[in-house]
Protein backbone atom coordinates (compact mmCIF):
# COMPACT_ATOMS: atom_id res chain seq x y z
CA UNK A 1 0.00 0.00 0.00
CA UNK A 2 1.56 3.40 -1.47
CA UNK A 3 0.21 6.62 0.02
CA UNK A 4 2.87 8.50 -1.47
CA UNK A 5 1.58 8.51 -4.86
CA UNK A 6 -1.55 10.23 -3.75
CA UNK A 7 -1.02 14.34 -4.29
CA UNK A 8 -1.23 15.28 -0.30
CA UNK A 9 -0.47 19.05 1.58
CA UNK A 10 1.35 18.62 4.82
CA UNK A 11 -0.90 21.22 7.62
CA UNK A 12 -1.41 18.53 10.34
CA UNK A 13 0.59 18.44 13.44
CA UNK A 14 0.95 14.40 12.87
CA UNK A 15 1.67 11.96 14.43
CA UNK A 16 -0.79 12.80 17.27
CA UNK A 17 -0.51 11.61 20.74
CA UNK A 18 -1.52 8.69 21.91
CA UNK A 19 -2.51 8.74 25.14
CA UNK A 20 -3.80 6.53 28.29
CA UNK A 21 -6.54 7.85 30.51
CA UNK A 22 -5.60 6.30 33.47
CA UNK A 23 -8.42 8.19 35.95
CA UNK A 24 -11.13 7.09 33.73
CA UNK A 25 -9.59 3.81 33.31
CA UNK A 26 -9.70 3.26 37.38
CA UNK A 27 -12.87 4.72 37.52
CA UNK A 28 -14.43 2.25 35.47
CA UNK A 29 -12.23 -0.80 36.18
CA UNK A 30 -10.83 -1.31 33.07
CA UNK A 31 -10.06 -2.40 30.35
CA UNK A 32 -7.22 0.40 29.99
CA UNK A 33 -8.70 2.88 28.04
CA UNK A 34 -6.41 4.91 25.60
CA UNK A 35 -7.30 7.90 23.55
CA UNK A 36 -5.91 8.94 19.75
CA UNK A 37 -6.17 13.12 20.20
CA UNK A 38 -6.83 13.99 16.96
CA UNK A 39 -8.04 16.59 18.22
CA UNK A 40 -4.80 18.14 17.85
CA UNK A 41 -3.98 18.25 14.36
CA UNK A 42 -3.71 21.77 14.69
CA UNK A 43 -5.94 23.40 12.06
CA UNK A 44 -8.35 25.88 13.78
CA UNK A 45 -8.60 23.87 16.93
CA UNK A 46 -8.53 20.44 15.66
CA UNK A 47 -10.30 17.47 14.27
CA UNK A 48 -10.41 14.33 12.26
CA UNK A 49 -11.57 16.86 9.24
CA UNK A 50 -7.62 17.99 8.96
CA UNK A 51 -6.42 14.26 7.78
CA UNK A 52 -8.92 14.17 5.17
CA UNK A 53 -8.56 18.00 3.90
CA UNK A 54 -4.60 17.57 3.11
CA UNK A 55 -5.38 14.94 0.54
CA UNK A 56 -8.92 16.85 -0.62
CA UNK A 57 -7.69 20.21 -0.87
CA UNK A 58 -4.16 18.82 -2.78
CA UNK A 59 -6.59 17.39 -5.44
CA UNK A 60 -8.48 20.53 -5.75
CA UNK A 61 -5.33 22.69 -6.31
CA UNK A 62 -4.09 20.21 -8.31
CA UNK A 63 -7.59 21.15 -10.70
CA UNK A 64 -7.03 24.42 -10.21
CA UNK A 65 -9.97 25.51 -8.29
CA UNK A 66 -10.34 29.17 -7.02
CA UNK A 67 -12.84 28.10 -4.45
CA UNK A 68 -14.15 25.19 -2.15
CA UNK A 69 -17.84 24.30 -1.66
CA UNK A 70 -18.78 21.96 1.02
CA UNK A 71 -21.88 21.53 3.47
CA UNK A 72 -22.48 19.96 6.47
CA UNK A 73 -25.22 20.79 10.19
CA UNK A 74 -24.80 23.87 11.58
CA UNK A 75 -22.58 23.43 14.17
CA UNK A 76 -20.25 21.28 11.43
CA UNK A 77 -16.53 20.53 12.44
CA UNK A 78 -15.82 19.88 8.58
CA UNK A 79 -17.27 22.94 7.71
CA UNK A 80 -14.56 25.32 10.26
CA UNK A 81 -11.83 23.23 9.48
CA UNK A 82 -12.25 23.81 5.52
CA UNK A 83 -12.85 27.39 6.01
CA UNK A 84 -9.69 27.10 7.78
CA UNK A 85 -7.15 25.39 5.62
CA UNK A 86 -9.30 27.27 2.39
CA UNK A 87 -8.20 30.79 4.31
CA UNK A 88 -4.27 29.52 4.56
CA UNK A 89 -4.25 28.44 1.07
CA UNK A 90 -6.15 31.89 -0.48
CA UNK A 91 -9.27 30.54 -1.30
CA UNK A 92 -12.74 31.72 -1.82
CA UNK A 93 -15.24 29.36 0.29
CA UNK A 94 -18.50 28.83 0.71
CA UNK A 95 -20.54 27.06 3.38
CA UNK A 96 -23.72 25.30 3.33
CA UNK A 97 -25.17 24.60 7.00
CA UNK A 98 -28.17 22.37 7.06
CA UNK A 99 -31.11 23.38 9.79
CA UNK A 100 -30.79 18.82 11.42
CA UNK A 101 -32.10 20.09 14.76
CA UNK A 102 -35.07 23.26 14.04
CA UNK A 103 -33.17 25.33 17.08
CA UNK A 104 -33.61 28.72 17.46
CA UNK A 105 -31.25 29.02 19.64
CA UNK A 106 -28.78 31.87 19.47
CA UNK A 107 -25.79 30.30 20.70
CA UNK A 108 -26.44 27.38 18.17
CA UNK A 109 -26.99 29.09 15.57
CA UNK A 110 -23.92 31.83 15.47
CA UNK A 111 -21.74 31.03 18.24
CA UNK A 112 -19.10 27.71 18.60
CA UNK A 113 -18.17 26.49 14.84
CA UNK A 114 -20.33 29.07 12.96
CA UNK A 115 -18.55 32.20 14.59
CA UNK A 116 -14.96 30.33 13.54
CA UNK A 117 -16.44 29.50 9.60
CA UNK A 118 -16.95 33.80 9.77
CA UNK A 119 -13.32 34.53 11.60
CA UNK A 120 -11.86 32.35 8.86
CA UNK A 121 -13.83 34.49 6.11
CA UNK A 122 -15.82 31.82 4.80
CA UNK A 123 -19.52 32.93 2.97
CA UNK A 124 -21.92 31.17 5.36
CA UNK A 125 -25.59 30.41 4.02
CA UNK A 126 -28.26 27.89 5.64
CA UNK A 127 -30.21 25.26 3.98
CA UNK A 128 -33.95 23.52 5.75
CA UNK A 129 -33.40 20.00 7.34
CA UNK A 130 -33.80 17.71 4.85
CA UNK A 131 -32.40 19.58 1.95
CA UNK A 132 -31.30 17.49 -0.85
CA UNK A 133 -27.85 19.08 0.03
CA UNK A 134 -25.54 17.91 -2.65
CA UNK A 135 -27.98 18.95 -5.26
CA UNK A 136 -27.75 22.75 -3.32
CA UNK A 137 -24.14 22.59 -3.54
CA UNK A 138 -24.43 21.74 -7.36
CA UNK A 139 -26.35 24.65 -7.87
CA UNK A 140 -24.42 26.76 -6.27
CA UNK A 141 -21.46 25.50 -8.32
CA UNK A 142 -22.90 26.13 -11.23
CA UNK A 143 -23.63 29.87 -10.25
CA UNK A 144 -19.85 30.60 -9.58
CA UNK A 145 -19.05 28.78 -12.45
CA UNK A 146 -21.28 31.43 -14.36
CA UNK A 147 -19.13 34.29 -12.89
CA UNK A 148 -15.98 32.82 -14.26
CA UNK A 149 -14.94 30.96 -10.49
CA UNK A 150 -13.55 27.43 -9.96
CA UNK A 151 -15.54 25.55 -7.99
CA UNK A 152 -14.58 22.41 -6.23
CA UNK A 153 -17.33 20.79 -4.28
CA UNK A 154 -16.28 18.41 -1.26
CA UNK A 155 -18.68 16.11 0.44
CA UNK A 156 -20.31 16.36 3.56
CA UNK A 157 -17.39 15.38 6.12
CA UNK A 158 -15.32 15.05 2.97
CA UNK A 159 -16.09 11.83 3.31
CA UNK A 160 -15.00 10.33 -0.35
CA UNK A 161 -12.19 8.10 -1.10
CA UNK A 162 -9.85 10.98 -1.23
CA UNK A 163 -10.78 11.90 1.81
CA UNK A 164 -10.81 8.49 3.60
CA UNK A 165 -7.33 8.23 2.70
CA UNK A 166 -6.27 10.81 5.49
CA UNK A 167 -7.61 7.82 7.80
CA UNK A 168 -5.75 5.08 6.00
CA UNK A 169 -2.64 7.00 6.74
CA UNK A 170 -4.15 7.57 10.32
CA UNK A 171 -4.35 3.32 10.76
CA UNK A 172 -0.69 2.85 9.74
CA UNK A 173 0.36 6.10 12.42
CA UNK A 174 -1.81 4.62 15.06
CA UNK A 175 -0.20 0.65 14.65
CA UNK A 176 3.50 2.43 14.53
CA UNK A 177 2.83 4.20 17.74
CA UNK A 178 1.24 1.29 19.25
CA UNK A 179 4.27 -0.70 18.26
CA UNK A 180 6.39 1.18 19.19
CA UNK A 181 5.23 1.35 23.17
CA UNK A 182 4.36 -2.02 22.97
CA UNK A 183 0.68 -1.80 22.86
CA UNK A 184 -1.49 -4.61 21.71
CA UNK A 185 -5.12 -2.67 21.01
CA UNK A 186 -8.19 -4.52 20.93
CA UNK A 187 -10.62 -2.46 19.56
CA UNK A 188 -10.19 1.02 18.14
CA UNK A 189 -13.63 3.16 18.89
CA UNK A 190 -14.59 6.57 17.67
CA UNK A 191 -17.92 8.49 16.69
CA UNK A 192 -19.09 7.49 12.88
CA UNK A 193 -21.15 10.04 10.81
CA UNK A 194 -20.61 10.39 7.60
CA UNK A 195 -18.68 7.21 7.19
CA UNK A 196 -15.23 8.65 5.68
CA UNK A 197 -13.34 8.16 9.26
CA UNK A 198 -14.59 4.31 9.86
CA UNK A 199 -14.37 3.92 6.11
CA UNK A 200 -10.42 4.88 6.07
CA UNK A 201 -9.57 3.29 9.50
CA UNK A 202 -11.37 -0.41 8.51
CA UNK A 203 -9.46 -0.37 5.09
CA UNK A 204 -6.04 0.62 6.23
CA UNK A 205 -6.04 -1.96 9.49
CA UNK A 206 -7.24 -4.11 7.01
CA UNK A 207 -4.15 -3.52 4.23
CA UNK A 208 -2.32 -4.05 7.30
CA UNK A 209 -3.58 -7.69 8.20
CA UNK A 210 -6.95 -6.80 9.49
CA UNK A 211 -5.55 -7.44 13.13
CA UNK A 212 -7.43 -4.49 14.53
CA UNK A 213 -11.38 -4.01 15.11
CA UNK A 214 -12.56 -0.81 14.72
CA UNK A 215 -16.17 -0.10 16.53
CA UNK A 216 -18.54 3.14 15.45
CA UNK A 217 -20.64 4.90 17.65
CA UNK A 218 -23.39 6.20 15.44
CA UNK A 219 -24.36 9.99 16.02
CA UNK A 220 -27.15 9.84 13.30
CA UNK A 221 -28.29 6.96 10.93
CA UNK A 222 -29.67 3.75 12.40
CA UNK A 223 -27.01 0.46 12.58
CA UNK A 224 -27.73 -1.20 9.52
CA UNK A 225 -27.92 2.03 7.02
CA UNK A 226 -24.61 3.50 9.32
CA UNK A 227 -22.68 0.08 8.37
CA UNK A 228 -23.80 0.18 4.88
CA UNK A 229 -22.64 3.44 4.33
CA UNK A 230 -19.17 2.39 5.82
CA UNK A 231 -18.42 -0.84 3.81
CA UNK A 232 -19.37 0.96 0.68
CA UNK A 233 -16.73 3.90 1.55
CA UNK A 234 -14.24 1.57 2.66
CA UNK A 235 -14.84 -0.81 -0.76
CA UNK A 236 -14.65 2.50 -3.10
CA UNK A 237 -11.63 3.38 -0.91
CA UNK A 238 -9.44 0.44 -1.08
CA UNK A 239 -10.20 0.27 -4.81
CA UNK A 240 -8.91 3.48 -5.38
CA UNK A 241 -5.63 2.81 -3.87
CA UNK A 242 -6.01 -0.47 -5.51
CA UNK A 243 -6.25 -3.06 -3.00
CA UNK A 244 -9.09 -4.50 -4.61
CA UNK A 245 -12.01 -6.08 -2.72
CA UNK A 246 -10.07 -6.80 0.83
CA UNK A 247 -12.88 -5.07 3.10
CA UNK A 248 -15.75 -7.74 3.86
CA UNK A 249 -18.89 -6.56 5.20
CA UNK A 250 -18.07 -8.16 8.50
CA UNK A 251 -14.90 -5.90 8.96
CA UNK A 252 -17.84 -3.23 9.27
CA UNK A 253 -19.34 -2.19 13.00
CA UNK A 254 -21.58 0.29 14.07
CA UNK A 255 -23.55 0.38 17.55
CA UNK A 256 -26.10 3.17 17.13
CA UNK A 257 -27.90 3.12 20.17
CA UNK A 258 -26.66 6.37 21.85
CA UNK A 259 -27.62 8.57 18.83
CA UNK A 260 -30.97 9.86 21.16
CA UNK A 261 -33.70 12.27 19.77
CA UNK A 262 -31.52 12.76 16.63
CA UNK A 263 -28.64 13.85 15.11
CA UNK A 264 -26.86 16.98 17.05
CA UNK A 265 -29.51 16.68 19.91
CA UNK A 266 -28.25 16.59 23.57
CA UNK A 267 -28.78 13.49 25.70
CA UNK A 268 -28.18 12.58 29.03
CA UNK A 269 -25.88 10.05 28.47
CA UNK A 270 -23.92 12.73 25.89
CA UNK A 271 -23.64 15.56 28.93
CA UNK A 272 -22.14 12.88 31.38
CA UNK A 273 -19.38 11.47 29.20
CA UNK A 274 -18.39 15.27 28.58
CA UNK A 275 -18.69 16.05 32.09
CA UNK A 276 -16.23 12.89 33.54
CA UNK A 277 -13.40 13.28 30.19
CA UNK A 278 -13.62 17.11 31.12
CA UNK A 279 -13.07 16.31 34.98
CA UNK A 280 -10.65 13.57 35.21
CA UNK A 281 -8.57 13.30 32.28
CA UNK A 282 -8.85 17.45 31.21
CA UNK A 283 -9.81 16.60 27.95
CA UNK A 284 -13.07 18.37 26.10
CA UNK A 285 -15.06 16.35 23.71
CA UNK A 286 -17.96 17.61 21.77
CA UNK A 287 -21.98 17.31 21.92
CA UNK A 288 -22.26 15.98 18.72
CA UNK A 289 -20.12 13.39 17.90
CA UNK A 290 -17.51 12.55 20.53
CA UNK A 291 -19.42 13.31 23.20
CA UNK A 292 -22.08 10.53 22.18
CA UNK A 293 -19.03 8.09 20.78
CA UNK A 294 -17.62 8.45 24.42
CA UNK A 295 -21.01 7.46 26.23
CA UNK A 296 -21.57 4.76 23.85
CA UNK A 297 -17.83 3.63 24.85
CA UNK A 298 -18.28 4.35 28.35
CA UNK A 299 -22.00 1.70 28.49
CA UNK A 300 -20.28 -0.72 26.49
CA UNK A 301 -17.25 -0.95 29.01
CA UNK A 302 -19.71 -1.29 31.95
CA UNK A 303 -21.93 -3.65 30.06
CA UNK A 304 -19.00 -6.22 29.97
CA UNK A 305 -18.18 -5.40 25.74
CA UNK A 306 -14.88 -5.40 26.33
CA UNK A 307 -12.50 -7.76 28.29
CA UNK A 308 -10.94 -6.49 31.51
CA UNK A 309 -7.18 -7.03 30.66
CA UNK A 310 -7.25 -5.60 26.81
CA UNK A 311 -6.28 -2.19 25.10
CA UNK A 312 -9.24 0.11 24.10
CA UNK A 313 -7.97 3.14 22.03
CA UNK A 314 -10.92 5.63 21.59
CA UNK A 315 -10.49 8.54 18.95
CA UNK A 316 -11.25 11.48 19.47
CA UNK A 317 -12.50 13.31 16.24
CA UNK A 318 -12.32 16.62 17.33
CA UNK A 319 -14.70 19.35 17.41
CA UNK A 320 -14.91 20.96 21.18
CA UNK A 321 -15.56 24.08 19.43
CA UNK A 322 -18.98 23.49 19.23
CA UNK A 323 -19.34 22.80 23.23
CA UNK A 324 -20.42 26.79 22.65
CA UNK A 325 -23.02 26.40 21.17
CA UNK A 326 -24.74 24.03 23.43
CA UNK A 327 -24.41 25.75 27.13
CA UNK A 328 -27.58 25.01 27.97
CA UNK A 329 -27.46 21.57 27.77
CA UNK A 330 -25.00 21.40 30.58
CA UNK A 331 -26.83 23.27 32.85
CA UNK A 332 -23.55 24.39 34.59
CA UNK A 333 -24.46 27.48 37.24
CA UNK A 334 -22.81 30.88 35.84
CA UNK A 335 -21.01 31.15 39.68
CA UNK A 336 -21.05 29.07 42.44
CA UNK A 337 -22.25 30.18 45.64
CA UNK A 338 -19.36 31.12 48.01
CA UNK A 339 -18.68 29.03 51.31
CA UNK A 340 -20.08 31.42 54.06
Amino acid sequence: MNLARFPRLSFAHLPTPLEPMKRLTEFLGGPRLWIKRDDCTGLSTGGNKTRKLEFLMADALGQGADTILTQGATQSNHARQTAAIAARLGLDCHLLLEDRTGSNDENYNFNGNVLIDRLHGATVSKRPGGADMQAEMEKLADQLRREGKKPYLIPGGGSNPVGALGYVNAALEIVYQATAIGLNISTVVHATGSAGTQAGLVTGFKALGGQVPVLGIGVRAPREKQEANVFDLARRTADHIGLGDIVERSDVAANCDYVGPGYGLPTPGMVDAVTLLARMEGILLDPVYSGKGMDGLIDLVRKGRFEKDSDIVFLHTGGSAALFGYPDAFGLPLYDQQAQ
